[in-house]
């Protein structure tokens, strides 16, 4: 297993100067020359973090990274330095460790102006709350005293808390819970609309206080339905996030027993189905599903090939070009990172990156203000990782 994954990384090698036989940094196969396509590898950003979990930068801010640390902290790492001290330290208001912590942030779309960021966090009781908090005079500090209730959720279980914060291109936050946990679903909240567990909520956190329900929201006025929720019968949708370019919506949505999926909604598309649990992946998960209603994955893979995948992006931005217009999304369990390219309702180009596997438990990928992509390593010694082109060889 160590000689095939130096053997996966030579190529990265090369790239650095570190000595190794010529043969092995000549490889026809991959493109270099001028005008051609240059394959990605990992540059490592920053070291020794304890379990991070996620990874942004504030909208238009090209000198700073965020760095979500499952125990509390919110680190700043500005041009490639990890600073000292944290942006945010919540780690007395939430529970931890397993799948509860602090999950996700987002800065507002006008934070230049506002200043406001978003977190998600399990109380110490081990609930989801989404909580509000503004800068201090110091840009690389929040001000820890101005947290403010935005919306709470109470967790049967301790597992399938989802976490996942996101502004989408019409200014609203976008906001993943799983089915409240233990295995199988066994409260059904998957398919039951009158709960946010196993869902994804869309709220408008500029209409009122704490937020207003948006006008278009597909359950809006619907009896036995919460006007906040957008999509639903998720498990634990880890990871979603919008393609820059065609603001559609990928979710990575983990499995129970059998298969992992990526789901992809058409821009301004609410009120989907995903079918758990009575659905897991393309297959059955109850006895005689039917499919009637649903909307089903454009992609899963069974637990042959891995157990709990990791949403990612799509790329957009200028550096990798070999990766243009991919999704990127990985396996937690066996840390490989796969692509495929989603177009005209059709999965295409499906592929493997060993250069993008750094060796670990791939917890999250992340997005910078230009569109370039990260890749976050879980564990007590973890890491943030960018993708970069390969130097091509002489």
């Amino acid at each position: 297993m160590i000689l095939l994954r130096k053997l996966r990384h030579i190529g990265a090698w090369c790239a650095l100067g570190i000595t190794v036989a010529a043969s092995a940094c000549h490889d026809p196969a991959r493109p270099g020359g001028p005008g051609q396509d240059v394959p990605p590898m990992l540059h490592l950003v920053a070291g020794s973090l304890d379990n991070p979990l996620f990874v942004t930068a504030v909208p238009g801010d090209t000198n700073r990274l965020f760095v979500v640390l499952q125990g509390g902290q919110i680190r700043v790492v500005r041009h490639d330095t990890l600073l000292a001290t944290p942006f945010l330290d919540v780690s007395g208001r939430i529970s931890c460790c397993g799948e509860q912590g602090l999950l996700g942030l987002a800065f507002h779309p006008q934070y230049a102006a506002n200043g406001y960021f978003f977190v998600d966090y399990t109380n110490t009781a081990g609930d989801t709350r989404v909580v509000r908090y503004h800068v201090s005079a110091d840009p690389d500090v929040a001000d820890s005293t101005s947290a403010t209730l935005v919306l709470g959720q109470a967790q049967p279980f301790s597992n399938h808390n989802g976490g996942m914060l996101a502004f989408g291109n019409d200014g609203y936050l976008y906001i993943g819970l799983g089915d409240g946990g233990s295995g199988g679903d066994p409260q059904g909240n998957g398919q039951n609309l009158n709960t946010f567990l196993g869902k994804i909520l869309r709220i408008d956190v500029n209409g009122a206080a704490p937020y207003a329900v948006p006008a278009t929201n597909p359950f809006v006025g619907q009896a036995g339905a919460l006007p906040e929720i957008w999509a639903w019968g998720l498990r634990n949708p880890w990871r979603f996030s919008f393609d820059r370019s065609t603001h559609e919506l990928y979710i990575g949505d983990v499995g129970q027993n059998a298969h992992e999926e990526v789901d992809v909604e058409p821009p301004a598309t609410g009120g989907r189905n995903y079918g758990w649990n009575r659905m897991e992946g393309l297959s059955c998960y109850q006895s005689g599903c039917s499919s009637t209603g649903l909307t089903l994955p454009v992609l899963d893979y069974p637990h042959t090939e891995g157990c709990s995948i990791t949403g990612g992006y799509v790329y957009r931005g200028t550096r990798v070009t070999a990766l243009s217009g991919l999704y990127l999304y990985a396996d937690y369990c066996n840390g490989w990172v796969k692509s495929f390219r989603y177009a005209n309702g059709q999965v295409t180009e499906q592929q493997e990156w060993p250069d993008l596997e750094p060796g670990g438990s791939i917890s999250s990928f992340g997005e910078d203000a230009q569109g370039e992509l990260y890749v976050v390593v879980y564990g007590s010694s973890g890491a943030v990782y960018r993708i970069v082109p390969l130097t091509p060889t002489p």
